[in-house]
């Protein structure tokens, strides 16, 4: 697609964070989790609160325990570069050095280095960290993120925002989805609800330019938790200055889990691009999705302009080779019952073009949370490549904790075979076999053991059609001749999402 030659897409997560401040889990861990699952990554230390409130009976143990781990960061802040730089490898893996400004009044934000050197900047609020940042005379942002609290509670505060420090806001993570007043992941963070002033869209309605990323906020060591929010950035290379090129031009997109893949252009004008206006844009996009596509929206000056659905697109000629996505998920079990993984999953009669892992990290934030008696260690899921056909996967659960909250594993396979070929896999020993036209028709599922015993189910093997839409069709513009802002929303039928940045054509551009 025009605007994307040349460029490739890289996955990565920016904003989270591990026991260097009031996390869980060894900084080495969370890199060693990462590289798992992701191009590029920082961990993030919680260093400063301005205008933290006074504790007293209610609040007093929430100031505490954010005091300590402020304190904590500084002790530790060589290491955490020491650390970050050791990880760092340009064309494999790249990394980041970060630490988290709270704000009641203006948000909180994300101080991310284009490098593994830099300071903790003590800042008294957002614009003196602003006026320090400008005089560090270094590559640095300060994105703001979970936006979508109340202004005055660690919202957003769009009266503040300056592009010039943030060219991007984080709009998904494990606190929810600050896209819009309705939609998914809503906010249910004791920190409280959304509200309507502090969306991205509501900053987009007041003329702000800025792209959007996808973090997890995770705060037990694996950056790139699955569901939790993920950043897509469309890159000349898999380097620290050509991803930072990126997110400065806003060729990003936020995701929630899977790895959709996702072009959007206007005019030939690729994501983050701001054009000059014409009476006819030509919008496109080209969408592969990591499990079949439900919905893709094009949306612009906050509305919807199109949606494109599964009947839009019509089935395709059978070929002798399919290509399809193949998904095993492990779990399930008694609630917080540990299960310890070992599997082998692959194919035969075909080859195994990419691999991605979906692994999750536990669900704790605050210190009070942590189980005492886990062991420190928090690296515990790892995969390797067996062969050119399979992959050998290692990982660890503990049942659901409740009927509404996954914590299963897995592993998906994009793969091209011959449809009579087999899928298999041996699971803890136990043997499974099935062909490609079994899961093509849904998917099989099994038990390690009786009743309450983990499980596991290789999901529905979808069509190529189901995953690949693209498409092209003409908008007139405004009438009133006025700006406009076009974005693209895609929606799985597993209720994983991606959202673009935005391409904004100005009337007078």
């Amino acid at each position: 697609m025009r605007g994307y030659d040349r460029l490739s897409v890289y996955y990565g997560d920016l904003h989270n964070h591990c026991g260097i401040s009031y996390g869980h889990g060894s900084l080495e861990d969370a890199f060693l989790n990462a590289r798992e699952q992701l191009d590029f990554c920082s961990v993030t230390g919680h260093a400063l609160w301005p205008d933290i409130p006074e504790p007293n009976e209610t609040i007093g143990y929430i100031i505490d325990f954010h005091r300590k781990g402020f304190a904590h960061l500084r002790e530790v802040w060589d290491d955490v570069q020491r650390t970050t730089a050791a990880f760092h490898r340009d064309g494999e893996f790249v990394t980041y050095l970060s630490f988290e400004m709270h704000s009641g009044a203006d948000g909180d934000r994300t101080i991310l280095y284009n490098g593994a050197e830099g300071e903790i900047v003590e800042a008294a609020n957002l614009a003196d960290l602003h006026a320090k940042l400008r005089g560090l005379g270094r590559a640095v942002m300060a994105f703001p993120h979970h936006i979508g609290y109340k202004t005055g509670t660690r919202g957003i505060n769009w009266a503040t925002f300056d592009s010039a420090f943030a060219p991007v806001v984080e709009i998904v993570s494990m606190h929810g989805c600050s896209e819009a007043d309705e939609g998914p992941r809503p906010f249910l963070h004791s920190m409280g609800p959304s509200d309507h002033e502090s969306t991205w869209r509501y900053g987009l309605s007041r003329g702000h330019v800025a792209g959007v990323v996808g973090s997890t906020d995770h705060h037990s060591a694996h950056p790139g938790s699955y569901g939790h929010g993920r950043t897509g950035v469309w890159a000349s290379a898999k380097t620290r200055d050509a991803i930072w090129e990126a997110l400065w031009a806003r060729r990003t997109y936020a995701l929630t889990g899977d790895r959709i893949e996702v072009q959007f252009s206007v005019d030939g004008g690729p994501m983050g691009a701001v054009l000059p206006s014409r009476p006819h844009r030509e919008i496109g996009f080209h969408v592969i999705g990591g499990a079949p596509l439900d919905a893709v929206d094009v949306i612009k000056n906050g509305a919807l302009l199109r949606r494109f659905s599964q009947v839009d697109f019509g089935q395709r000629v059978p070929l002798e080779m399919l290509r399809t996505k193949l998904m095993l998920e492990v779990g399930w079990g008694a609630r917080g019952v540990r299960a310890d993984w070992d599997v082998r999953f692959g194919i035969s009669g075909g080859r195994v073009l990419s691999v991605e892992p979906r692994f999750r990290g536990p669900e704790i934030v605050a210190p009070q949370e942590a189980d005492p008696t886990a062991p420190p260690h928090h690296h515990t899921s790892h995969w390797e490549h067996e062969g050119a056909s399979a992959v050998r996967f290692t990982t660890v659960t503990h049942g659901n904790p409740n009927n509404m909250t996954p914590a299963t594993q897995g592993v998906c396979l994009e793969v091209e075979m011959s449809p009579d070929g087999e899928v298999w896999a041996e699971i803890n020993g136990h043997s499974e076999r099935f062909a490609l036209q079994d899961l093509l028709e849904g998917a099989r599922s099994g038990r390690l053991g009786e009743i309450d015993s983990p499980a596991y189910r290789f999901h529905r093997a979808p069509r190529w059609e189901e995953l690949e839409w693209d498409a092209t069709f003409a908008d007139p513009g405004s009438a009133d001749d006025g700006d406009d802002v076009y974005y693209l929303r895609v929606r799985q039928v597993n209720d994983q999402w991606a959202w673009s940045s935005p391409i904004w054509v100005k009337a007078s551009g």
